[in-house]
């Protein structure tokens, strides 16, 4: 598996050096933070291993973490909050998370995404679908998202070790939600999602 990096190289023909490449992890799960990560390679950088992080081992991705943040020219990590998910709602959340971090950097002069158009940044942005398979800077993106979130979750897992974070990260697998009807709803719910919101009018229904 490596990424093409046909976007990186036509920018980089063109004498753009400042390439930021965006993504995140936490779209779909029921609890936990969003995360959404920048980053920025030098021109012509290239490694065979980063590529889409849902296709890496987890062993693969910490091993990858520790290559981007070292090789990277600059990167940066948002963190978003279940209430703010609740708030704004996650596509919105995720984009403004995204516009944010662009602001973050020193200077760019191109813009990739994962699919997220990003109407608020002053620079050109390219969204493009399963870019964390095809650019080298989102997938790095991912990987920093990824592991970050899951570290996270795992936090979450020694606070509240019932509910089995470590496992299933906020995902609503079904162990998961036998565990949210058992113990109820914690503050990291996101508490405008299904399941959620389905558990909260129980409680309040039955008192």
């Amino acid at each position: 598996m490596e990424t093409e990096n046909q976007y990186e190289k036509a920018w980089w023909k063109e004498g753009r050096t400042s390439i930021v490449g965006l993504d995140e992890a936490g779209r779909g799960p029921i609890a936990g933070p969003l995360v959404v990560a920048g980053v920025m390679f030098p021109k012509d950088y290239h490694h065979e291993a980063i590529y889409d992080s849902k296709k890496l081992s987890e062993k693969k991705r910490k091993e990858l973490f520790h290559v981007i943040i070292q090789e990277a020219s600059e990167f940066h990590i948002a963190i978003v909050s279940p209430k703010e998910i609740d708030e704004k709602n996650i596509y919105r959340a995720t984009r403004q998370a995204m516009e944010t971090i662009v602001e973050c950097f020193a200077y760019t002069d191109g813009v990739l995404s994962d699919a997220m158009p990003l109407p608020g940044c002053k620079t050109e942005v390219i969204p493009i679908i399963k870019g964390d398979q095809k650019s080298v800077s989102i997938a790095a993106a991912s990987i920093l998202a990824k592991v970050t979130r899951d570290c996270i979750m795992c936090a979450y897992d020694y606070r509240f070790p019932k509910y089995g974070f470590a496992k299933h990260k906020g995902y609503p697998t079904k162990a998961h939600l036998e565990a949210l009807r058992k113990y109820g709803v914690l503050d990291i719910y996101r508490k405008s999602y299904g399941p959620v919101a389905k558990m909260n009018q129980l409680q309040f229904d039955f008192g």
